[in-house]
């Protein structure tokens, strides 16, 4: 059976809660959100079931968040959803699935920031507090974290598709904040912990600033710089340097350097699968354009240091 011809319905769901968790079967089910790796279905009013639906990575993905994720969670100053069951493969569902805490907002690629010096101000708190060593036997990243140059054909070929396509008008001023990313010196200090996949559909707003972070299937070890590619991606014009200023440790122009490079490959890769579906679910992810627009705008007015 391929990954497509596995319908995930309401039967299904509850059906897998009765086999391995019947305590909770009998609670109110519907369907939350068909992400990128998982379905989403909340469960009663504080949990929610996700379940891998397209892509053979989040079965490891998914046993990644169970294991390490409850650990950091209590340290983070937003609400995370945060494992509490494994579901292990089955006949009825040939996949692993986690139960987890249900975390409330509006993702921000549909309910962008509008405060945005609050805003800046929390994100800060929170990759201040998540940036911590990692241990030994930490994940490592899996195209994430490491040195930009690696990421050298890659980004090269999505931006001549952008151009092709007639969705980049200024590739130069694209390229530059890209190359000067690559030049800037790597990181040097311990791997931290890094949520990895920080673009507007995996944090949640409410009333104009950010009330959660989700999906912490990317959850690695690594440079900062990855993360804080968020300054130009999830906050408005403006804020990305209040950012700066409240983060901790305070980050070097290096650091800042390769952020860009992260948030500008990430744009890209929004503009390409929201605009074009490049990667993406049949007709695209049609909301994840606009941020990524205006990230990449943000980013190539900025001078360069």
């Amino acid at each position: 059976m391929s990954l497509t011809e596995i319908e995930i319905t309401e039967e299904l769901v509850r059906g897998l809660l009765r086999d391995q968790h019947p305590d909770l079967a009998d609670r109110p089910l519907k369907l939350g959100a068909r992400g990128w790796d998982n379905q989403l279905w909340r469960l009663g009013d504080d949990l929610a079931v996700r379940l891998p639906w397209a892509t053979l990575s989040a079965d490891a993905l998914l046993r990644k968040e169970h294991a390490w994720l409850p650990g950091l969670a209590p340290r983070l100053p937003l609400p995370v959803p945060v494992p509490q069951r494994l579901g292990e493969p089955s006949e009825r569902f040939p996949r692993p699935w986690i139960v987890t805490t249900w975390v409330p907002g509006s993702p921000a690629d549909r309910a962008p920031v509008t405060r945005g010096a609050e805003a800046a101000d929390t994100l800060a708190a929170f990759l201040t507090a998540l940036h911590r060593p990692a241990p030994e036997g930490a994940p490592a990243g899996r195209d994430r974290g490491g040195p930009l140059a690696e990421h050298t054909k890659g980004f090269a070929e999505g931006l001549a598709s952008a151009v092709e396509l007639g969705l980049i008008p200024d590739p130069d001023a694209v390229r530059a904040v890209w190359e000067d990313a690559v030049a800037a010196p790597e990181w040097e200090g311990p791997a931290l912990w890094l949520h990895g996949d920080l673009h507007p559909a995996n944090v949640l707003t409410a009333d104009g600033t950010f009330c959660g972070v989700i999906d912490f299937g990317d959850l690695f070890a690594g440079d900062p710089a990855c993360d804080l590619a968020a300054s130009w991606s999830l906050l408005p014009d403006g804020a990305a340097d209040r950012l700066h200023a409240a983060y901790r440790p305070t980050p070097d122009a290096a650091t800042l350097r390769r952020a860009r490079g992260w948030a500008v490959r990430q744009a890209l890769g929004g503009i390409l699968i929201g605009e074009a579906g490049v990667r993406g679910r049949p007709g695209g992810k049609r909301t994840w354009g606009p941020p990524a627009h205006a990230a990449l705008r943000r980013l190539t007015a900025t001078p360069l240091v």
